[in-house]
């Protein structure tokens, strides 16, 4: 069965979308769909199609986003046409191999050099970890069920002992994959909306396309630049919800992506306490040091992997990370609201 989004976290995409292309300029086209990657996507145009080229292209965007939606769930099977993914993948570890698409070995690659890069940080091999609190997170949201619970110390280190990424052995030859950890799963969560949009903004952008932003809830994507040649305003959004700012920072981007992970979308709570999704590997729970981090960089593949990351590093350390790659830009809001920036934004 699938991720059950909230009513909050569709509402703060579409806040986000309407911030990102507030700055003046003319009406934008735009069209919306409901359950890619469990979220909002809406794909705007500036560049001036017709209404019926406009809805053609952004049914396009739609079925090609749909199709790596199916290669990464690891929820549902969706090998009826003969394709396997990561579900499947999960399902016959330390079984044997798995034959895929060629788009799943190459983002599997990706996902080992974001664990490369990342010192571990981001690691599609914790679904071990994950689909624990995934399971307690469900459970809390589910009428019947008043009383939530964590899981447990010993659960949680037990998993543990299987997030070895080098379980993950790739036959790209062959196409074939395998996991040689039979207790060992895949959650791909922190880089499939990102990688997705990013390969399908790549193809646009190679035909000729500009003026497009898809924005796959709140993890926008533009596509060029407008007409006029100005980028569009976006933002981080401020997770103080009594500000009277909306918005933390505000900054322009083109031909660019922009992404934030935060603790106040996906989250449940126990005994007063917030619990969040995203899972520090080292404490196997939430990390506590942030309330968000943004990433502005030209992939948004690599911009979801680093808002991942840098949500579970020291701020020196993922300075660090910042300062390795070209054109990044990150901003850090803090429990006590304070706001760090570091990076370059990408020209």
């Amino acid at each position: 069965m699938k991720r059950i989004i909230s009513l909050f976290s569709v509402l703060s995409s579409l806040l986000l979308s309407l911030s990102a292309l507030s700055a003046c300029s003319p009406e934008p086209k735009s069209k919306s769909y409901y359950g890619i990657f469990d979220t909002v996507t809406t794909v705007y145009d500036y560049s001036g199609m017709s209404e019926g080229e406009f809805s053609s292209f952004a049914d396009r965007v739609y079925r090609e986003l749909s199709y790596y939606d199916r290669l990464f769930d690891i929820y549902e099977s969706h090998a009826e046409g003969g394709t396997c993914g990561v579900f499947e993948i999960n399902a016959a570890a330390g079984k044997g191999v798995v034959t895929v698409p060629e788009e799943l070995i190459d983002f599997l690659e990706f996902a080992i050099e974001m664990h490369t890069l990342t010192g571990g940080e981001v690691n599609i091999a914790m679904g071990a970890v994950t689909s624990l609190w995934h399971e307690a997170r469900m459970a809390a949201t589910r009428q019947d069920n008043p009383i939530a619970a964590l899981p447990s110390r010993e659960a949680l280190e037990a998993a543990a002992e299987h997030t070895d990424i080098s379980a993950l052995v790739i036959d790209r030859e062959a196409l074939s994959v395998r996991l040689t950890d039979p207790e060992a799963r895949l959650d791909v969560g922190a880089i499939a909306k990102g990688y997705a949009v990013e390969r399908v903004a790549k193809r646009l952008s190679a035909e000729g396309y500009s003026g497009i932003v898809i924005d796959a809830g709140g993890n926008l994507r533009a596509i060029g630049e407008k007409p006029s040649g100005k980028g569009w305003v976006t933002g981080v959004k401020n997770p103080d919800t009594s500000s009277r700012d909306p918005y933390a920072k505000t900054f322009e981007i083109k031909n660019a992506s922009a992404v934030t992970s935060g603790d106040y979308e996906r989250y449940f709570t126990v005994d007063g306490v917030r619990y969040h999704h995203i899972i520090d590997k080292d404490t196997l729970m939430p990390s506590r040091s942030y309330r968000s981090v943004s990433i502005v960089c030209r992939d948004s593949g690599l911009a979801d992997a680093l808002s991942t990351a840098l949500f579970n590093m020291d701020y020196e350390s993922g300075s660090a990370v910042i300062d390795s790659l070209d054109g990044a830009y990150a901003v850090w809001i803090l429990p006590s609201g304070e706001l760090r920036e570091h990076g370059n934004l990408p020209n």
